[in-house]
């Protein structure tokens, strides 16, 4: 049963724009003040460039396929099963963390206005209605989950912009020129950290790959999806860390959005930072429900997952237990409150899905030299200095973390060795039944 392909252009940019900004946005100003000082906003321009590159070679590479599975599929096809089983279950890994923080830090920001909703059973049960929402919307199909996603992608950009806008006027009346002793005094060390923190901020829009069987003209879209939105994201991530700087100074807080509205706006600017919050994670919490379980439906249809989860409905054309079974990992991790924690297994999960999807690139251009597709100029080394990238964010992985992305590569090996173990065990059965028929015949 074939998917409805109503994903355009415009849907698929508001989709990678929901995956990049979720929470990042709100804490990230902070620490680049810290180490870079006011020179930050143009660490977000030079970490927009490095991860352009990534997203390139990603672009490059989803151009050439029309099904549904995101990365995980292309590194299957360009080094095999094992390979892309791996990919798969650290691209699930990341998906769910980044749903679960998401939903867990918007619970935080509404027990802000609701103390009774901070813990106990209130909590538990608040989100699950906040996580039954998106799934219903995205049970009856992709149209209506794609509706929603886009109306919540514009609604998180709306107090953005205001903050920009406001920000930037009194800029106006107070303008300070940037030195370049400013921009070299934090030391090379200092910018080095500031690019490898914006490399997770960016990430994300590798689940936007996800639906491309639902996709119009994929090709096409794709690249001008990735493209587009990584670009929206480094305009407005840019020019709040600018508003950040120009309206508080370099003083380190906690909560540098809310002090920076409480400055243009009055005394309910930490309010109108909380609500920003929580659209913000709402909106990408949709975002991921739309898109994470067609990662699980191309599992199956590869044959290294269980049929069920890539049985379409028969009237909404949707991978509805996939996506009932995702919310509900979702909520389960959520309900439990551990937010570091899925912070950081998310953040080690995307360094292998970016260094695996470059290397796809030079992988594919050697099997497929002439596929209908996109191509980057000078390909092979973009692809290559992608993954020299992941490979410093790599260094900067602690034992608890490696650890962690230990175990789901573990997991992972499992799963290949009962996917082939079924595989083996199917054509052994194949084969008794042949021989049955000779031997009748």
């Amino acid at each position: 049963m074939p998917f409805i392909r109503s994903i355009g252009r415009w849907t698929m940019t508001a989709l990678v724009l929901n995956c990049i900004i979720g929470n990042s946005i709100f804490g990230l100003p902070a620490e680049l003040t810290r180490l870079v000082g006011r020179s930050s906003p143009l660490a977000m321009v030079f970490g927009a460039l490095a991860f352009a590159i990534i997203m390139a070679c990603l672009a490059e590479v989803a151009s050439q396929f029309s099904e549904p599975g995101g990365v995980y599929l292309y590194v299957r096809t360009a080094f095999g099963r094992f390979a892309g089983m791996q990919t798969g279950w650290f691209q699930l890994l990341s998906a769910c963390a980044g749903g679960a923080a998401n939903a867990s830090l918007f619970m935080i920001y509404l027990a802000g206005l609701l103390p009774w909703a901070g813990g106990g059973k209130q909590r538990v049960l608040l989100l699950a209605l906040l996580i039954c929402i998106p799934t219903a919307a995205n049970y009856i199909g992709v149209r209506s989950g794609a509706a929603l996603s886009n109306l919540l992608t514009v609604a998180k950009l709306l107090p953005l912009a205001l903050l920009i806008v406001l920000g930037m006027t009194r800029f106006g009346h107070h303008v300070e020129i940037l030195s370049a002793s400013e921009i070299s005094r934090p030391g090379i060390g200092s910018w080095l950290s500031a690019l490898l923190l914006l490399f997770f901020a960016y990430g994300g829009p590798e689940n936007a790959l996800i639906p491309a069987g639902e996709m119009k003209n994929p090709r096409k879209t794709i690249p001008f999806g990735l493209l587009a939105g990584l670009a929206a994201c480094a305009v407005v991530y840019t020019l709040v860390q600018f508003v950040t700087v120009a309206t508080i100074g370099t003083s380190t807080t906690v909560r540098p959005l809310a002090e920076t509205a409480s400055v243009l706006i009055g005394r309910n600017g930490g309010m109108f930072v909380t609500i920003g919050v929580m659209i913000s994670t709402y909106g990408w919490l949709s975002g991921g429900i739309l898109q994470v379980p067609r990662l699980a439906c191309s599992l199956a249809a590869q044959g290294e997952a269980p049929g069920f989860l890539g049985k379409l409905h028969p009237r909404f054309k949707s991978p509805a237990t996939a996506i009932v079974l995702y919310a509900a990992f979702v909520w389960l991790l959520g309900a439990t409150g551990a937010y570091l924690w899925i912070a950081a297994v998310g953040s080690g999960a995307l360094v292998v899905l970016y260094s695996a999807g470059c290397a796809a690139l030079i992988r594919l251009r050697q099997q497929q030299p002439h596929a209908d597709a996109l191509r980057l100029p000078f390909g092979r080394a973009f692809a290559l200095t992608g993954i020299l990238i992941c490979l410093a964010v790599l260094t900067r992985l602690h034992a608890r973390e490696a650890l962690l992305m230990g175990t789901t590569a573990l997991i992972a090996t499992a799963n290949w060795w009962w996917a082939k173990r079924r595989e083996i065990q199917a054509q052994k059965d194949s084969e008794a039944v042949v021989a049955v028929a000779a031997v009748s015949d």
